[in-house]
């Protein structure tokens, strides 16, 4: 019996990624947090309430790292400096090498267009991708704080679509958060609900990456 091509599923021609916990740790979580607030001797408990009442506005561009630092350590006077703090959350950054070579493994084997949506602010955003070199193998990137949408909105994951000109449906999406997975997969996106390098890779297989 002649199969109906129409049913095949396309191989997908672009990977879209999520970034803090897929090819690096977080940015800026509560772990991150708790390490800041030890080392600079701030009162973690007020740090984290002042962060979750404002941190939004930063991770959508409304306002810089300077402002969102002041409002949550800077509200009173420090003995250092806005730039020591940020530096020093900068380098609590790793990168998640497995899942790093295996997007660029795909993406060389398979001719793939790699894109990153992730919600993080600009400055701490732009700094990772510099840090890391990520823009040797990621073709675009949609950082919240960059283009005034983060996660859940829907309107970031369609920003991306428009960006690649692609129909959701074309592209794989890796994303370690549960909501965000569940998000994408609404949208059509082909999503993978990363939890390891190892697993991923046999989901991407499923879809035709191998």
């Amino acid at each position: 019996m002649r199969c109906d091509l129409r049913y095949i599923p396309m191989k997908p021609t672009h990977l879209l990624t999520d970034l803090g916990g897929v090819l690096l740790t977080n940015g800026w979580d509560r772990a991150v947090r708790s390490k800041v607030a030890a080392e600079f001797s701030v009162d973690a408990a007020q740090m984290d309430e002042r962060h979750h009442l404002t941190y939004d506005t930063y991770e959508s561009g409304k306002i810089d790292i300077s402002t969102y630092l002041r409002r949550i350590i800077f509200y009173e006077p420090r003995p250092y400096s806005e730039q020591q703090v940020l530096d020093y959350i900068l380098k609590q950054a790793q990168p998640l090498t497995e899942t790093i070579e295996l997007v660029k493994e795909l993406k060389a084997r398979h001719g793939l267009k790699v894109g990153v949506i992730s919600n993080e602010g600009r400055e701490i955003g732009e700094d990772r991708v510099h840090r890391f070199r990520l823009d040797e193998f990621v073709d675009f990137f949609v950082i919240s704080g960059c283009v005034g949408l983060r996660k859940p909105d829907e309107a970031i994951f369609r920003l991306a679509l428009d960006i690649a000109q692609i129909p959701p449906g074309q592209a794989a999406y890796l994303e370690d958060r549960g909501m965000f997975y569940e998000i994408a997969t609404g949208l059509g996106l082909r999503a993978v609900w990363h939890k390891d390098a190892a697993t991923t890779r046999a989901k991407l297989a499923e879809l035709g990456l191998d």
